[in-house]
C-alpha cells in the first residue's frame, strides 16, 4: 500500500508531501474522509501503537484535559477515530514503511527512504 493521510489546510503537510515523490500514492484527506477502524488498525500494525499515531499538539488535547490523564492504547484509538485532529500528520505509508508526523527524526527518515528508493 502506498497512501498518504493528510489535512489539506495544513501547511506542514503540504510542504512535506511536496518534498517527496508521490507517484503511485493514494491520498486521503482526513477531515473530509475520516479514518475508519480498519485503516487505523493497519497503521497501528505498521507503527507499533496507537500512541505513536496520536498528536499531543491538537488543541482539543489540552482543552479536554487529556494531558492530565493517563491514556491507554484503547483511549488513543478511540480519540483518533472520534476526531481527525488527534492523528499526527501527515502519515505516509510506503508498502511496509510508515512515517508519522513532522518531527525532525521522522523527516530525516522520510528523506533517506525516498532518496534511497528512487
Amino acid at each position: 500500500m502506498k497512501k498518504i493521510y493528510f489535512l489539506k489546510t495544513c501547511d506542514t503537510c503540504k510542504r512535506i508531501i511536496k518534498s517527496i515523490s508521490t507517484e503511485g500514492f493514494t491520498f486521503q484527506e482526513i477531515k473530509s474522509e475520516a479514518l475508519n477502524n480498519d485503516q487505523l488498525d493497519e497503521l497501528k500494525g505498521l507503527s507499533g501503537s496507537y500512541e505513536s499515531l496520536f498528536s499531543r499538539r491538537a488543541k482539543k488535547y489540552k482543552a479536554m484535559g487529556l494531558k492530565d490523564q493517563i491514556l491507554s492504547e484503547l483511549d488513543y484509538k478511540q480519540l483518533i477515530l472520534s476526531d481527525y485532529t488527534f492523528l499526527k500528520r501527515p502519515v505516509i505509508v510506503d508498502d511496509n514503511k510508515i512515517f508519522i508526523g513532522s518531527d525532525k527524526k521522522n523527516l530525516n527518515a522520510l528523506k533517506e527512504h525516498f532518496e534511497y528508493k528512487h
